[in-house]
């Protein structure tokens, strides 16, 4: 029963349905029809407007009717699936599943193929980078490599202009010369003449400044060994000094001995080229004698003040001490005919020293070879004990030669001994 009311139900539906499209279809040709007619007719176009918007009006009310009529129509057939065709019910509830695995398929393609776009994206990032550099290198463009020019001898202004032809940047530095009149002149550079390099690179330029020392100095009334010191570090490091002494000749003065008296050239005289001084020096006074001492039974310490304060040179040789001898005496000596004799006149002594240790101290002499000077220059002999601070065991003039001085010292006390304040050698006592 309930199937043919249902039947019944959509048999009058679709009869309203033809009768609407009917009724819609005669509209629409009236429509027509009188647009037609309304065309053909010029006398009121007013209103034919009028009449078509009325037209209009109604055929969206019927549109309205119409959809409402689908409605229903749609709501019946629904309610008809609904109780008859559970299969279809079904399959309408499966239709949503089937479209959310068609995206879960899609999300898991796209993971899949992760790695691929990231390859891609790395490979094309790679390829611009590539692409960038190149082109920079390509537009950039470097110095270009020029040879170093020789410049070693001309004039540093020369010099100048030929590296700034060259594209190069010239590092100056200066220098003492040992030629006279060069100044200005390059001395040397680096790198050498030949080398390529790359434009706007750096030449070390060595330029000389000139000669030290272009004129002789006034050098009378100083000591000739403060001469040599001053010339010796004048010219330090050159192969040819400009200025050299040659042998001085010595006379008797009134002067300190190794005072200079004359020299040639004179004082101002221009250097062109190396030159050699003569100097005439001072002996000293030489119209003082000395008394000939008696120094038999002297001890070393007597002996040492002695030799401190006179102008003779004491020749000293030893011996071990004998039962009847003193030790660290002096037992014999030289003898003269007169009671005066010549300064620095060379006197020898003989000493008797004890064996071994004696009152707390070594006793022994101390000798030393150098050589021979014009005049007396000063020595000394420094002490440096194994404990306590350091002294002075004697300091004198001495003509060179052979040196001896009698010391007594501690165990273990070493010995300087210096010529014109220059170290020439030690001993350690023992």
């Amino acid at each position: 029963m309930a199937k043919r009311k249902v039947e019944k139900d959509n048999a009058e539906n679709l009869e309203v349905s033809e009768q609407l499209e009917k009724s819609e279809a005669k509209e629409i040709t009236d429509t027509t029809e009188a647009a037609d007619v309304e065309a053909s007719k010029s006398a009121d176009s007013s209103e034919a407007v009028e009449e078509v918007k009325e037209t209009e009006q109604a055929d969206e009310t019927e549109e309205t009717e119409n959809s409402e009529a689908a409605e229903i129509s749609e709501n019946t057939e629904n309610s008809r699936e609904t109780e008859l065709a559970e299969p279809s019910k079904k399959a309408k509830i499966k239709k949503p599943l089937h479209l959310k695995l068609s995206f879960s398929e899609s999300y898991e393609n796209f993971q899949t193929s992760i790695p691929a776009f990231l390859a891609i994206c790395l490979c094309a990032f790679a390829l611009m980078c590539f692409a960038a550099f190149a082109i920079f290198f390509i537009n950039v463009k470097g110095p270009e490599k020029v040879l170093v020019p020789n410049v070693i001898g001309k004039n540093l202004e020369d010099a100048l202009l030929e590296m700034q032809v060259k594209e190069l940047y010239p590092k100056i530095s200066l220098r003492y010369s040992d030629t006279p009149g060069d100044e200005g002149t390059i001395l040397d550079q680096s790198p050498d003449a030949g080398a390529i390099v790359k434009g706007y690179s750096r030449v070390s330029l060595v330029v000389s400044r000139g000669v030290i020392v272009d004129k002789i100095d006034e050098y009378t009334g100083m000591n000739i060994e403060d001469l040599r010191m001053k010339l010796q570090t004048l010219f330090a490091g050159q192969t040819k000094p400009l200025i050299v002494l040659a042998e001085p000749e010595y006379k008797p003065d009134v002067s300190d001995a190794g005072t200079i008296l004359e020299q040639d050239p004179p004082a101002g005289t221009h250097i062109s080229e190396p030159v050699t001084v003569q100097l005439v020096v001072s002996r000293g006074p030489n119209f003082e004698n000395t008394k000939a001492p008696y120094l038999i039974g002297q001890s070393v310490n007597d002996l040492l003040q002695i030799i401190t304060r006179s102008k003779l040179v004491f020749d000293i040789s030893s011996h071990k001490a004998s039962a009847d001898e003193k030790a660290g005496t002096v037992v014999d000596q030289q003898a003269f005919d007169s009671e005066f004799i010549p300064n620095y006149t060379r006197v020898s002594l003989e000493m008797a020293m004890p064996d071994g240790e004696y009152n707390d101290n070594i006793y022994g002499i101390y000798e030393e070879k150098v050589v021979d000077y014009p005049y007396p220059v000063p020595m000394k002999i420094e002490a440096y004990p194994p404990e306590g601070n350091s002294y002075t065991l004697l300091s004198f003039n001495h003509p060179g030669g052979l040196v001896t001085v009698p010391y007594a010292v501690p165990a273990g006390t070493t010995l300087e001994f210096s010529v014109v304040n220059k170290v020439v050698s030690r001993q350690t006592v023992n």
